[in-house]
């Protein structure tokens, strides 16, 4: 790393004015963004399953499930590549400024896709999915944004603010695009594009701009040097957090990916009622994540270890998607708005616990890592599960299930071997 970039990560940010009211736009930058990628998810089993026999949801032959696996994977595949050097590229040019870029492309791209899919070109669809997702993994920047601040706000309940506002936009996000499909498959995309303008207009009055670092601008340097999977090779710890994440977010994208499939065969719904569904899960999620940053959260991991905490939330998560592969329609639907609970606390415990552990990798680069193992799973769950839907989608959550139980036994075995002075989760930095 050069000597600007370590120093970059090494020195403590500087402190921003008005702290709570810039981590209230950041949740509403955080609200507004998500809610344009959650859009689409609701409908695209719809768009290829029950969709017509065209050269879009036949495309070269292939079965529709197959042709949706595909489309699931390129949006994430996308945000993989760009969250390498999203966040960590935040660390070096300024957390607005990237933000600034990443909303304008992220703007264009959701247009592109929804030409595609008026002109029904499934390939367009699937690149415009790609172009897209190369700059929707900011969700990195805000989280480090947050992190800057960590001695003026709480950490933890700032982490859990963020996620209910990310869990809130998950919420309206389906709705919208369920609501709206009948208006035209592309019309959810048009709308995921136009939510980026009040995003603009939120980063620009609510975001202080910060420094970038000093001497020269060598983008393809410092996108080398500050890769996010770069730590691994440095970093054992960070390396065996890589592996049990992978574990997790495997579990869970298959849970969020599938989930449409799973209540459109069990159960018949088309897209209005799965947009219902999943803003029932999310409403659960905002919820718990609201609280979590309180009292409850603090009592759930007093007095122990907050890694052998998020274990057990893990472990709860497991139960849940694992009871999908057996249970009938109607408790399934229980059951996939109840998993929100857990994956809350899940999301509330490790990222807040992460900042404060690998602080000195500059929160960016940390950030970075977990979108981008999320990418990763998210890609490989939905190729994976896209195969395994054509013999049913009840061994899809069978597999996700299994693989939130490994995850929490990894967590178990790394609480053991972390030491006592980082087992603090919340509160305000000294």
């Amino acid at each position: 790393m050069s000597a600007s970039l370590a120093s970059l990560a090494a020195e403590p940010p500087p402190a921003i004015k008005h702290p709570q009211l810039v981590l209230w736009a950041v949740c509403l930058l955080g609200l507004l963004s998500t809610m344009g990628v959650a859009m689409p998810y609701p409908i695209l089993a719809p768009i290829f399953v029950h969709g017509p026999a065209d050269a879009f949801t036949r495309f070269a032959g292939l079965d529709p499930k197959l042709l949706m696996g595909l489309a699931l994977a390129a949006n994430p595949l996308g945000i993989l590549i760009g969250s390498l050097f999203i966040g960590p590229l935040s660390d070096r040019y300024g957390r607005r400024a990237v933000l600034a870029v990443t909303l304008l492309a992220t703007l264009g791209g959701y247009l592109l896709t929804a030409y595609a899919l008026q002109q029904r070109w499934y390939l367009l669809f699937v690149a415009a999915r790609f172009v897209t997702g190369l700059t929707e993994g900011n969700v990195a920047v805000a989280r480090a944004l947050l992190a800057d601040m960590h001695g003026q706000i709480d950490r933890t309940r700032a982490f859990a603010l963020l996620n209910a506002a990310l869990y809130m936009g998950w919420l309206l996000g389906p709705l919208v695009g369920g609501l709206t499909l009948g208006w035209g498959a592309p019309v959810p995309f048009v709308l995921a594009g136009l939510a980026m303008l009040p995003c603009l207009l939120v980063l620009g009055l609510g975001v202080p701009a910060s420094p970038a670092a000093s001497g020269p601008l060598h983008l393809l340097r410092a996108m080398r040097e500050q890769q996010a999977l770069g730590l691994l090779a440095r970093d054992p710890l960070l390396a065996a957090l890589f592996a049990m994440q992978l574990c997790l977010t495997l579990g869970v994208n298959a849970l969020y990916e599938f989930s449409p499939l799973w209540l459109l065969e069990q159960l018949g719904l088309d897209g209005r009622g799965i947009a219902w569904v999943t803003a029932g899960q999310c409403a659960v999620m905002t919820l718990a994540s609201v609280f979590s940053g309180r009292w409850p959260l603090r009592r759930f991991t007093q007095g122990g270890h907050p890694l052998r905490a998020a274990a057990q939330a893990a472990l709860g998560a497991a139960l849940l998607i694992g009871a999908l592969a057996l249970v009938p329609g109607p408790v399934g639907l229980a059951v996939i708005m109840l998993s929100g609970l857990p994956l809350a606390l899940y999301n509330a415990l490790l990222p807040a616990w992460m900042s404060e552990r690998f602080a000195a990798h500059g929160q960016g680069r940390v950030m970075g890592l977990l979108s981008t193992v999320f990418c990763i799973a998210n890609v490989a769950i939905a190729l994976v599960g896209g195969a395994l839907a054509l013999l049913s989608v009840r061994w899809i959550m069978a597999l996700g299930g299994l693989m939130c139980g490994a995850a929490a036994l990894q967590l178990l075995r790394l609480a053991a071997r972390e030491p006592q002075q980082h087992q603090q989760v919340g509160g305000r930095a000294p």
